[in-house]
């Protein structure tokens, strides 16, 4: 189940500031890269005697016509959060963690419990994707207390599978991803939680699939989680292990002393292609470290993303 405890800080509003929730959520109705709340269809020529609210002026500076915007029906805003449910995001092994702790998906779970708990103080609608070596789930975007309640019911099926044996599931992020954005058919806000741990020869394809979730002018949050102490600094004793492969059960007996460096290099590469290629297709990177917790990630972006509008 959800440990609500570590949701505390997210569900009242008054125990996190109303101007951050509020202004997070505002701000995103703004800006039409936002996912607005209505979106234009067509000009037409503007009728004498009907109200001047939508003339587009600066068509007319251009043409000196009148026309008028006409807009498709008013909607709130769509968010479509998407979690990588492969085996590799279930490191660290619940088992080992301390209570305050996360796992990768662990902490991907309860942030998007937290996002789901702010769009519904704004009614605005959200539905959930799921993947691993397929898409396991693609649900509807809806504001109904029903579907909120469906929607954390399957985060906490991926909160119990967390707790018990880890099945072995790979990681088709290429082919999942590019699925999901074809059938993401209204401009939405899309925020992915991922460690991003394709094959690397993989790389150009899982960076194209990136970019065909810019589609239809959604815009994009990639949250990459990961370990920092054991994924990226590659901070283990230096003594044998024998490293377990959480995707294929495939083991390798080494000494990290013997890795660390060339590791360290591969990685920092792979984390400046991801933020130099996010840059390039104007989708927001944030670096999630599961180990600096929820709060310390998710209320600085939302402080951040206040401060850009």
């Amino acid at each position: 189940m959800i440990d609500q405890q570590k949701l505390r800080p997210f569900l009242p509003l008054e125990l996190l500031a109303r101007q951050v929730v509020e202004g997070f959520i505002t701000g995103l109705h703004k800006s039409p890269f936002h996912g607005f709340s209505v979106e234009f269809a067509e000009h037409r020529i503007y009728n004498s005697g009907e109200s001047t609210r939508h003339i587009d002026w600066k068509l007319f500076g251009r043409t000196e016509k009148l026309f008028t915007k006409r807009f498709e029906e008013e909607t709130n805003l769509r968010c479509r959060i998407i979690i990588d449910n492969s085996s590799s995001m279930y490191y660290p092994e619940v088992k080992d963690l301390p209570r305050d702790g996360f796992s990768k998906i662990t902490f991907s779970v309860y942030a998007a419990a937290a996002l789901i708990q702010l769009l519904k103080k704004q009614r605005d609608a959200v539905g959930l994707s799921l993947f691993s070596d397929k898409v396991e789930l693609h649900s509807q975007a809806k504001s109904t207390t029903v579907h909120h309640k469906y929607l954390f019911n399957e985060l906490e099926k991926i909160v119990s599978a967390a707790e018990t044996k880890i099945s072995r599931k790979k990681t088709f992020a290429v082919e999942s991803l590019h699925g999901i954005a074809e059938n993401i058919h209204h401009r939405s806000l899309v925020v992915m939680f991922s460690d991003m741990m394709e094959n690397s020869s993989d790389i150009q394809n899982l960076l194209a699939a990136l970019q065909h979730l810019r589609h239809n002018k959604h815009e994009v949050i990639l949250f990459h989680v990961f370990d920092g102490k054991k994924e990226i600094d590659f901070d283990f004793e230096n003594r044998p292990y024998r490293f377990i492969d959480m995707e294929t059960g495939e083991e390798l007996k080494l000494t990290p002393s013997e890795v660390r460096d060339d590791y360290r290099k591969s990685v920092s590469e792979l984390q400046k292609t991801l933020l130099l290629k996010c840059g390039q297709y104007h989708i927001d990177f944030i670096r999630a470290d599961v180990n600096k917790g929820l709060t310390q990630i998710l209320l600085p972006y939302l402080l951040k993303r206040i401060r850009m509008q």
